[in-house]
């Protein structure tokens, strides 16, 4: 089976990929690179933008994963414009023309973000949803865009993921059990902004797990599905890092509690995901601190500006910013 995935060279498809090839599957990826390639040599690299395929691109492809645009609440509220181009546009046009070319099926990297702000209750995905914000606005309209293309011949399968966390060869530090691991490692403090909230959580492991699921599931299977390892308040998630750390590394770790508003709050039930995609997370906080323990020598600079997408994205946008000011000159 020949799979092309969009975005694969970032944090998720750099952990992703290389599982993939071990099942055997030829994989290809089309990227723009923002953040370096770590992608396994027989990889097979289109360096081109989304919006510069065509269907013909695509003819070869049993199936397209769609882990491109930008990937959080800040890089969408930096530049909302672009946010909604890339994160609903973007996966609409690649779903339009894989189902042209005659791609079987094609799954988009959605996120439990799309729930918004819930007090006290379990969502399943048959609940309403309620962000108000760019970045999960965005992600809702991808999702309802790509999942409306779907007959017989074209399964479409969309995975709301939870915040995911761990280590990847495209590594990442400002997602939140990463970014407490870091800061606990640099200054044996955790900062916890809100303590009351819920957040479902992912390890990347699990989530490698998800989309392997997704791939290998039924043709004729389509659908919307919640992917988490689990569901916990920051506080708590702050109380397990800490622990973790302290038992892994007998390394005294001590908690700051504030009370920052958030615009998020919500915890998923996966059940949906376990019937019908087989999909039964493995890990835990514990397990994805002890598997970024184990990885600590892979980091180097742990205040690498490629670590944080916000900071890659303000470099890049003011590098356009500064081409177009410099042509506008020329221009004159």
């Amino acid at each position: 089976m020949r799979i092309l995935i969009a975005g694969g060279a970032g944090y998720i498809g750099s952990a992703l990929i290389p599982k993939l090839l071990e099942r055997g599957y030829d994989v290809s990826v089309v990227d723009l690179f923002w953040f370096g390639n770590s992608l396994p040599e027989q990889v097979n690299i289109l360096h081109k933008d989304i919006f510069d395929l065509q269907a013909s691109d695509l003819s070869d492809f049993n199936q397209v994963i769609f882990l491109a645009g930008l990937s959080n609440d800040p890089m969408a509220d930096f530049s909302p414009a672009k946010n909604f181009v890339f994160n609903a546009s973007s996966p609409a046009y690649l779903a339009y023309i894989a189902k042209k070319a005659g791609v079987n099926r094609y799954i988009y990297a959605s996120s439990c973000s799309v729930y918004g702000y819930t007090e006290n209750e379990l969502f399943d995905e048959d609940q309403p949803v309620s962000s108000a914000y760019p970045y999960g606005i965005s992600k809702l309209q991808g999702e309802r865009a790509v999942m409306q293309m779907v007959d017989k011949d074209f399964s479409v399968i969309s995975l709301r993921k939870g915040t995911v966390s761990g280590y990847s060869p495209r590594m990442r530090f400002d997602l939140i059990i990463n970014t407490m691991f870091k800061c606990a490692m640099q200054t044996g403090v955790i900062r916890v902004n809100n303590p009351t909230i819920w957040r479902p959580f992912l390890s990347i492991d699990d989530a490698v797990m998800a989309y392997t699921r997704a791939v290998e599931a039924n043709e004729s299977l389509s659908g919307i599905f919640n992917i988490a390892s689990g569901n916990h308040t920051v506080g708590e998630i702050g109380d397990l890092v800490q622990l973790a750390i302290q038992e892994e590394l007998d390394k005294k770790i001590n908690l700051e509690i504030l009370h920052v508003k958030d615009v998020r709050n919500y915890k998923v039930s996966i059940e949906r995901a376990k019937t019908i995609l087989s999909f039964h997370p493995h890990h835990s906080v514990r397990s994805i601190v002890r598997n970024l323990i184990d990885n600590m020598d892979q980091y180097g600079d742990w205040d690498d500006p490629r670590y944080y997408n916000i900071h890659v994205f303000k470099k890049l946008e003011h590098a356009e910013a500064a081409k177009a000011g410099a042509s506008a000159g020329v221009t004159k």
